[in-house]
């Protein structure tokens, strides 16, 4: 039932593009979703929800990540298979993976190990020692300290703007709310996980 009313929602759909007082003719949209709809984001996960390739799989909406435990002794890595299992999800399903925003990371004692990357559309997926997931910067030896430098930095930018709004006059209880709803979600994101490794300096 659920599937049908999507079809039908997404069905006969016309766009136009209107600047002042002008207004384009009416094309007629072959895909897509109404942007900023609460239909997407649960469309998408329907589409999305087979999916299952041997490995763990962590699907966030559009950002999806495998992984892998590979022993440092034995080296027995199955990722590429993942990989391309997941292409050929990907391909039966009429999506693409974006290869210049596929990262792979290792983490761990394999990190000064050379081990082969892996290629999509003959394209090689670069290897990266950081990588920003879900808002999180993740070093691969596990350090938090460019997670921590980047809160800093975009803290000081926002710490700069409050100033700037209590130079122009603004009352206290404007300044409180400002901190506490642009400046604060900064400083706390994800805390659990990276705060017990900030240092006194």
């Amino acid at each position: 039932m659920t599937l049908l009313w999507f079809a039908s929602y997404l069905t006969n759909r016309q766009q136009r593009v209107r600047v002042n007082s002008s207004v384009s003719t009416f094309k007629n949209l072959k895909g897509a979703m109404p942007q900023g709809s609460r239909l997407g984001p649960l469309a998408f996960l329907v589409l999305i929800d087979d999916l299952a390739i041997g490995c763990p799989v962590y699907k966030n909406v559009d950002d999806t990540t495998l992984s892998e435990l590979v022993q440092p002794k034995q080296l027995d890595t199955h990722i590429l298979t993942y990989l391309a299992d997941l292409l050929t999800w990907a391909a039966h399903n009429g999506m693409e993976i974006n290869t210049s925003k596929t990262k792979e990371m290792v983490l761990g004692r394999l990190v000064n190990i050379n081990l082969s990357l892996p290629n999509i559309a003959s394209q090689t997926v670069e290897g990266v020692t950081t990588c920003k997931l879900l808002g999180v910067h993740i070093d691969s030896k596990l350090s938090w300290s460019t997670h921590i430098e980047h809160t800093i930095k975009k803290a000081t930018t926002r710490l700069y703007f409050l100033k700037q709004l209590k130079r122009a006059g603004l009352p206290n209880s404007h300044l409180l709310y400002f901190y506490i709803t642009v400046i604060r979600p900064v400083l706390e994101y994800c805390a659990p996980v990276w705060h017990y490794a900030l240092t006194k300096a």
